[in-house]
């Protein structure tokens, strides 16, 4: 104990204490300095914050090394300060290099800013779900089929970048398909990884459409790498659906100038008796949300007074 008592009193007392402080200030370099790294600790997070934080910093570490050659004169400042210097520019240019290698083109970028970014995925997340989909971006004309009901295979997964997409069933339309939604998510959330199925609608397009696919296969490979980006697009496709889910509410009513609430479901499990026991074949699976509701024009009898 007394060894450490004599080591801490050492390291405590070694050094007077100031008892004449300096009357002049420092030059305007240290002062730009510390001006510096006020500001560059201010930086956001991401690449242009480090951008931000290792430019400044690497600044005031300049400034720093300027004034300890110049006015302190003492070599060991100037060697850390220059030091520190030398590590953020290396950064600097290291997260540099990292933006320009995620680039990405105008529709990619656009879709980015609108859908990845609000959610605070980054650029290199985002990079490895852009070159699942091989970075292509397809066009399908007016009028032209993304899909037929009981011909297309549901093999992929598909984002809307622009256009209109209406979807229908025995010719019957459901609700549009608007950009940055997904074509066929009902469809996905209907089959697990292992199984397979065909579309029970038809997605044709109202405009020159524009959209993004990823193949499912590889898709489900990148999940399996990858949890948070399966965790993404669980929450991107489960709010996809529900979109939808409340366009199909507004289209149902069921009599006497009410309309069926998805949120109240006792009035559409009481009409179950009286629907026909055979479902007619372009129900989805798994209870999809594109299906119509049956049974709907009876409740309007358990409503009335």
């Amino acid at each position: 104990m007394g060894e450490n008592a004599s080591f801490w009193e050492s390291l405590i007392y070694a050094h007077p204490m100031c008892t004449t402080w300096k009357q002049e200030a420092e030059g305007s370099i240290y002062h730009l300095a510390s001006i510096f790294f006020v500001v560059g600790f201010m930086g956001g997070s991401g690449f242009f914050g480090l951008l931000y934080v290792f430019s400044l910093l690497g600044l005031g570490f300049l400034c720093s090394s300027v004034w300890a050659w110049l006015d302190v004169c003492a070599a060991d400042i100037f060697s850390w300060n220059f030091v520190l210097f030398t590590i953020c520019f290396v950064q600097f240019v290291y997260v540099t290099y990292q933006v320009r290698s995620v680039a990405f083109d105008r529709e990619f970028q656009e879709l980015y800013s609108a859908l990845f970014q609000p959610l605070g995925i980054s650029l290199t997340v985002y990079r490895k779900i852009v070159l699942c989909c091989d970075a292509e971006v397809i066009t399908l004309e007016k009028e032209h089929c993304y899909a037929m009901q009981g011909k297309t295979p549901i093999d992929k997964l598909s984002l809307l970048v622009s256009g209109r997409i209406r979807v229908t069933v025995d010719g019957e339309f459901l609700h549009y398909i608007f950009p940055l939604q997904f074509l066929d998510s009902p469809e996905w959330d209907s089959l697990r990884p292992t199984e397979e199925g065909i579309f029970q609608v038809t997605l044709t397009a109202e405009t020159d459409c524009r959209y993004v696919a990823w193949r499912r296969k590889k898709l489900y490979l990148l999940f399996a790498k990858h949890r948070f980006i399966s965790r993404l697009f669980s929450i991107l496709i489960g709010s996809d659906i529900a979109e939808k889910l409340y366009a199909l509410n507004d289209r149902v009513q069921v009599g006497q100038g009410f309309r069926y609430d998805i949120r109240l479901p006792n009035f559409y499990h009481v009409a179950l008796p009286e629907t026909p026991p055979a479902q007619p074949s372009h129900h989805l699976q798994r209870g999809s949300p594109r299906r119509k509701p049956a049974g709907m024009t009876n409740c309007g009898s358990l409503l009335a007074p």
